[in-house]
């Protein structure tokens, strides 16, 4: 079948509800860690809360692939998802911040806090990853790097909104501060107008993008539909077929994903310290650090989509791909030797570029060297190679802290070290 191409406003619409979907996971990775620590978590056990994301998203994405490769309804395959994971986001992000106001003991506040998040996390990454498999659908192979270059531009656009959310409220006179044990409105406000956009976008793309029928998919992708018989293979079978470029594209991401968790999991603490000369969660300079944290998320979201302008400049996807992550490293390894808020502009917006590349490179390599057939298993499975590396991370953080010497800024050094090994791991990558 010859592939009709796309129009640029076709392939944006099909990827705009993205743009509501990082607002609201930008929040989440933007103020998780200023969340528990103002509930009195203690900063060694800050990484345990970041296992519950990817956690989540380990075992709800492939999930999620698998049963909407097999789903067909009046809406398509993939929006059904999309669309309930964002209803459950939406209500969820109005009790999340609300965890220090039931009343609660330190430890029932955490709880809350805890299961809130849990259900926030599974409801994003079931809102999350139909916007991935639907480019794969939808687009042909001559078009995907330029659709995923939308993506990510849409992915950045939400997470510049999100991340500035907290300090915008505080500039319009919004409270920064709140009692022991409470989130202050700044983060409160951020949460119900993230909620209020995510739906909003979401139903533009469930109104604006009409998927393909069955018949229609089978000829695009060249899919067997003799075959549709035949009992489907399971996860694990699937995993034994998967292309060279699946595992070792997922090596490149295990450094990567853990790098930047400790990036989201420390920010606050490491800035609070090193430029506000405080370690104390109920103090003003304490809650300024983490708006600035939103201002520097923002940084890294501009540097990102600059650098996604340069990527396809380079004659080579590995080099491209080699570059930008040793550009982050540097940009990781300098936050631990600047001391003024204003400086760190320039340090986030050096890991902006290993972000861009994080976004976009691995998956135009995977879906090129997947047929049309599975794709949704494929790309559910794929991440795994985001997943287990942030537990991996956050199940290792405090007692990789003790062992850079408890400050938080340290951690800094490690997620550098960490981008050059990803960097080093591109050579091992197999690119059909």
């Amino acid at each position: 079948m010859q592939k009709t191409k796309l129009t640029f406003w076709q392939m944006w619409n099909i990827s705009f509800g993205f743009f509501g979907v990082q607002i609201a996971y930008s929040l989440q990775s933007a103020n998780i860690s200023r969340i528990f620590a103002t509930l009195g978590a203690d900063p060694h056990d800050l990484s345990f809360f970041w296992i519950l994301p990817p956690l989540m998203g380990l075992i709800v994405q492939p999930l999620v692939g698998k049963y909407s490769d097999r789903t067909w309804t009046r809406l398509g395959r993939r929006i059904p998802y999309l669309f309930l994971g964002s209803i459950i986001a939406v209500l969820v992000m109005c009790m999340l911040p609300n965890a220090g106001n039931f009343g609660l003991a330190v430890s029932g506040a955490m709880i809350f806090g805890l299961i809130s998040l849990m259900f926030l996390d599974t409801s994003i990454n079931v809102a999350m990853q139909p916007f991935k498999m639907l480019v794969g659908d939808m687009v042909g192979e001559n078009q995907k790097a330029q659709a995923y270059s939308i993506q990510s531009f849409l992915c950045n656009a939400g997470s510049l909104v999100g991340y500035l959310f907290p300090i915008i409220f505080a500039w319009i006179g919004i409270a920064n501060v709140a009692p022991e044990g409470q989130i202050p409105d700044t983060v409160k406000y951020a949460f119900y107008i993230g909620a209020a956009i995510l739906i909003l976008c979401v139903l533009f793309t469930t109104f604006k993008v009409k998927e393909m029928p069955p018949k229609e998919y089978a000829e695009f992708h060249g899919v067997d539909q003799s075959k549709k018989e035949e009992k489907a293979p399971g996860m694990f079978t699937l995993l034994k077929k998967a292309p060279a470029t699946f595992w070792t594209v997922g090596l490149v991401q295990f450094f990567c994903w853990a790098a930047f968790l400790y990036m989201w999991t420390y920010t606050n603490g490491a800035i609070a310290d090193t430029v506000w000369g405080t370690t104390d969660v109920k103090s003003e300079g304490y809650q300024a650090a983490g708006n600035w944290v939103g201002v520097l998320f923002a940084v890294q979201a501009v540097g990102s989509m600059i650098w996604a302008l340069l990527i396809p400049k380079f004659k080579n996807i590995k080099t491209a791909y080699v570059v930008s992550l040793l550009v982050g490293a540097a940009g990781f390894a300098s936050v631990f030797f600047i001391h003024d808020q204003y400086l760190l502009v320039a340090s986030f917006l050096l890991i902006g570029a290993a972000w861009a590349a994080m976004l976009a490179l691995p998956f135009t390599l995977l879906t090129n060297s997947l047929s049309g057939e599975h794709i949704g298993t494929y790309l559910g499975l794929f991440n795994g190679t985001i997943c287990l590396p942030q537990i991996a991370a956050a199940a290792c953080g405090g007692l990789v802290l003790k062992m850079v010497g408890g400050a938080q800024v340290s951690m800094f050094l490690v997620a550098g070290v960490l981008l050059v090994l990803g960097a080093v791991a591109v050579r091992f990558v197999k690119a059909k």
